[in-house]
């Protein structure tokens, strides 16, 4: 099942006043950008801009792919906690505009999250060039060409200069409001906590440990020699199952079927006297002819490929590996297979540095070049908890205590 990020935002110069949205439907996986909508709709308030544009980022996700799965991000609590169902819709313009939204996509298929105003800029971007063209007399059209998500998210957030005084105080006000409205969740005690919504379904990650390859800082993926556990290694994975073991709240253990996890695996799995099924999907990325060769070696020799596979998740390594958002595919697969196969239980999932981080970014949302930012350790610990909603909240990362 395809996944699909819709942003949306809408704005009135005037609440009620000249008035427009925008919207962006995003890849979850690749983080690509996959259509965009906007529109001037004539004097109306901030909130009816904003249903508005929700119901247009929903209906393009399903131009796309009608049986994908949705995750919205608005800046509008009052929009996102209304759909969420914690808020009551009492306006007589909002509940048409709710129940459009709501038939666009069957409600097990669709989460609303709220994020903060800057984070939103690209739709927000969109609602004032809507308005703008508005203001001409015309309606919004899209460029020829348009810069990158990865450029925009590096501007400052577009202003929304309102006409006249009120549109974005009443904006916050509204927000304000609906917070008031919106139960706080309890706090974390753990892996497995949660508020209302039953015990999630919690991955607690383990990367396997060192190898004679890790410390040299080799690509070591799924299609060179398949290293085992060097002594350091052997005596980390030790380590980490007795931390496993006195912690105790692992179910089940599933491993990736290279060496060096299935043995990482193996130690925990002793401890806990658990057994290890196997999964092809948490295999690390094919790096192709980089494999066992240096960052240094490959810049060496393949630097053309390398500053290519840099720039873009989509590239693969030299001579037919494995790109990034190939990889991304596979682990958003496994991960929704797993879920369903260990529902509500706490599963330990042996695997590797980019299947890790690709679980971990997500959770929480992030784009394809965040893979470049996080350090992940041999035999380290990171936890990721998925609710029944839809929603994923990061509970740990790179955890190495247990190693010290």
């Amino acid at each position: 099942m395809r996944e699909f990020i819709v942003e949306a935002d809408g704005g009135s110069r005037g609440n009620p006043g000249p008035a427009g949205y925008g919207a962006v439907v995003i890849d979850a996986v690749t983080g690509e950008t996959l259509a965009e909508r906007a529109e001037y709709i004539g004097i109306a308030t901030n909130n009816v801009a904003e249903y508005r544009g929700l119901v247009a980022g929903l209906r393009a996700a399903h131009e796309l792919d009608p049986a994908a799965r949705v995750r919205v991000r608005m800046d509008s609590k009052l929009v996102v906690e209304q759909l969420s169902g914690r808020w009551k819709i009492k306006h007589p313009d909002m509940k048409p505009l709710a129940a459009e939204a709501a038939r666009v996509f069957p409600p097990d298929r669709i989460t609303y999250e709220w994020m903060p105003r800057e984070q939103n800029k690209h739709a927000d971007r969109l609602a004032n060039e809507a308005m703008d063209a508005g203001k001409r007399g015309d309606q919004w059209s899209p460029p020829t060409a348009r810069k990158g998500r990865e450029e925009l998210r590096d501007q400052p957030p577009q202003p929304r200069t309102p006409t006249t005084p009120g549109g974005e105080a009443a904006k916050t006000k509204d927000d304000a409001r609906a917070a008031r409205n919106v139960a706080t969740p309890a706090p974390s005690t753990g892996w497995g906590a949660t508020a209302d919504m039953g015990a999630p379904t919690t991955f607690v990650l383990l990367r396997h440990g060192e190898t004679p390859l890790t410390p040299q800082k080799r690509f070591s993926g799924s299609g060179g020699t398949d290293p085992s556990l060097s002594d350091v290694g052997r005596e980390q994975a030790e380590r980490v199952a007795a931390a496993l073991a006195a912690r105790g709240t692992v179910q089940a253990i599933v491993a990736s079927p290279l060496t060096r996890t299935r043995q990482t695996a193996a130690a925990v799995a002793a401890r806990l006297g658990l057994d290890v099924a196997i999964e092809d999907g948490l295999r690390e990325t094919d790096f192709g002819a980089w494999e066992g060769l240096t960052f240094a070696e490959v810049q060496e020799r393949y630097p053309e490929d390398l500053k290519t596979w840099l720039a873009s998740p989509k590239a693969e390594p030299t001579g037919g590996g494995e790109s990034f958002a190939a990889t991304a595919r596979r682990i958003a697969t496994t991960r929704d297979k797993l879920i369903a196969s260990y529902a509500g239980r706490t599963v330990l999932l042996v695997s590797h540095v980019t299947p890790i981080k690709s679980l971990v970014r997500l959770a929480i949302g992030a784009p394809p070049e965040s893979l470049y930012r996080m350090e992940l350790s041999a035999a380290s610990l990171s936890a990721v908890a998925y609710y029944a909603d839809g929603n994923a909240s990061l509970r740990l990362f790179n955890d190495t205590s247990h190693l010290r």
